[in-house]
């Protein structure tokens, strides 16, 4: 199996400068489109490389609410078409793609007596379980909607508000252990298919038959063509190509301890007041932490590398999700935050009586500029697949290329091989690896593999080493910030620093 290290990215940058080592399709952008495009192209038996300015999942992508979901929310604003795109693609990723980094998770929706609310979320889950099982996704996957009482509700999650409270409505729908990892899992395994993936190479002067690329770590430059060229940037795609019409939308989440939530094992589902299609979510995530999210905010002007919430935004959430809590939420509660941009698709339509960002779709479009240059904007990291699928059709097209049939609905990633897993392993390490993580304990050269790299974080030492030796981390902040989540918590971030520094220069130093 490949490995993505500095030694990879080195030969990798080897090879984009040979001239006589031609590319059928250059992808520019390492977030979950441009590795999906990467994975699909390779699979075709074309000839791929990939380059991103940054790290593999630098951007958007590692800014979700790690949902892999049938859209409660489209079908409840009768957005019929891009819910039933997410439920087919959702059950590829659950069933065959990446089931080792979803888990089903339940949707828990107070019941506190709203009469009209409650009949819109009960028939909007009738709605997205017939689109799940028109998917094909059995219920063993994702159990149908229920209605549950007030002890069983309180047991999912614990901090709901009590005075009233008749029950709950519950869905079920997938959550990613974590959307960077999703990234990092898609890439790899482009490169395993023999994909060329090389971060920290930035593109300039794109066109449809190639682009300028530099080094950022050494400032050196070169030109590189290809047959097909596709701009996966996402929010940064019109700085690429002016002819893309990007209107950035900010989502933006906290960050909590869960113990403030009572260690919940739902997500608490709140509908926004004043709106029949919006909710806020209080999602358990890994590393003992509860996201609570999220906002849908125009976001016009310079795009920043990392976005950053606003006050309205932080309250509207507090607000929001107070409104099912027994005990309300405080700043003083909050631990960590971070906000991404949407690519949405720019209608045209702003402010006033126009189209605010919630009311934008989330289809995708892929444009073709100047006959060569192919694009691709909008959809949501469910539907990633499909949106590479349909980007390769177009750069194929548009290039006459030559490629086999797209197989990515049945193609597995990296880590998701049914092979029974050792027990005695760590069962968040698990969750982030699947199959492979006995390699990763196999691989480690670093004292005390398992131990915590810090405090009570539940990421272990050779994890951290691994992220260096085989997922392409070459800095130590693409470790705290992308390969684990530490970096979501600046305490944790900083507790953890100096550990995570010593194994990521010992794990470099093998690669000079």
């Amino acid at each position: 199996m490949v490995a993505l290290n500095g030694g990879s990215r080195r030969d990798a940058l080897t090879r984009l400068a040979d001239p006589d080592d031609p590319i059928d399709v250059l992808v520019v952008g390492g977030g979950i489109t441009g590795a999906g495009v990467a994975l699909d192209a390779v699979t075709r038996g074309l000839r791929v490389a990939l380059v991103d300015a940054h790290d593999l999942a630098f951007g958007t992508s590692r800014w979700s609410s790690k949902l892999v979901h049938g859209g409660l929310r489209y079908l409840v604003g009768g957005h019929v078409a891009i819910a039933r795109e997410s439920a087919v693609e959702r059950h590829h990723l659950m069933t065959v793609i990446a089931p080792h980094l979803i888990r089903p998770v339940p949707q828990v929706i107070p019941d506190h007596g709203a009469r009209v609310s409650s009949t819109m979320v009960r028939a909007g889950l009738r709605a997205g379980d017939l689109l799940r099982r028109t998917a094909g996704t059995s219920p063993t996957v994702l159990a149908p909607p229920v209605r549950l009482g007030v002890d069983d509700t309180l047991e999912l999650c614990p901090a709901v508000r009590r005075t009233g409270l008749r029950g709950s409505i519950v869905g079920t729908d997938g959550q990613l252990v974590d959307d960077a990892r999703l990234v990092v899992a898609v890439a790899r395994t482009a490169a395993t298919f023999g994909a060329t993936i090389a971060t920290y190479t930035r593109a300039e002067h794109v066109t449809g038959t190639g682009a300028r690329l530099t080094d950022t770590r050494t400032a050196e430059s070169f030109d590189v063509t290809a047959r097909a060229v596709v701009n996966a940037t996402g929010v940064w795609a019109g700085e690429l190509d002016p002819s893309l019409r990007v209107r950035p939308s900010r989502g933006t989440h906290l960050v909590f301890d869960a113990a403030t939530f009572g260690h919940p094992t739902g997500a608490l589902t709140v509908p926004v007041a004043g709106s029949m299609s919006r909710f806020v979510f209080a999602l358990p995530e890994q590393l003992d932490r509860v996201y609570v999210g999220l906002t849908d905010v125009d976001a016009p002007g310079p795009i920043p590398d990392v976005p950053e919430p606003d006050d309205a935004e932080i309250d509207f959430l507090i607000g929001s999700i107070n409104r099912a809590l027994e005990q309300p939420v405080t700043r003083a509660d909050v631990i960590g935050s971070f906000a991404g941009l949407r690519p949405l698709i720019d209608t045209g339509r702003h402010g006033g009586r126009g189209e605010g960002t919630a009311d934008v779709s989330r289809r995708h479009r892929v444009h073709v500029t100047d006959g060569t240059l192919v694009g691709v904007i909008g959809g949501k990291l469910t539907t990633y697949r499909r949106m590479a699928e349909d980007a390769v059709d177009a750069a194929i097209a548009a290039s006459g290329l030559r490629a086999g049939r797209c197989v990515t609905t049945t193609t597995p990633l990296i880590g998701a091989a049914a092979v029974p897993v050792d027990r005695t392993l760590p069962v968040s390490m698990v969750a982030r690896f699947g199959s492979e993580t006995s390699k990763v304990l196999a691989s480690a050269t670093v004292d005390r593999p398992l131990a915590a790299i810090a405090g009570g974080l539940d990421v272990t030492r050779a994890e951290v080493e691994y992220a260096v030796t085989h997922e392409g981390a070459i800095t130590v902040d693409d470790v705290l910030h992308r390969r684990t989540r530490i970096g979501l918590v600046d305490t944790d971030a900083d507790l953890a620093r100096a550990a995570v520094t010593e194994i990521v220069d010992a794990a470099l130093d093998a690669f000079d």
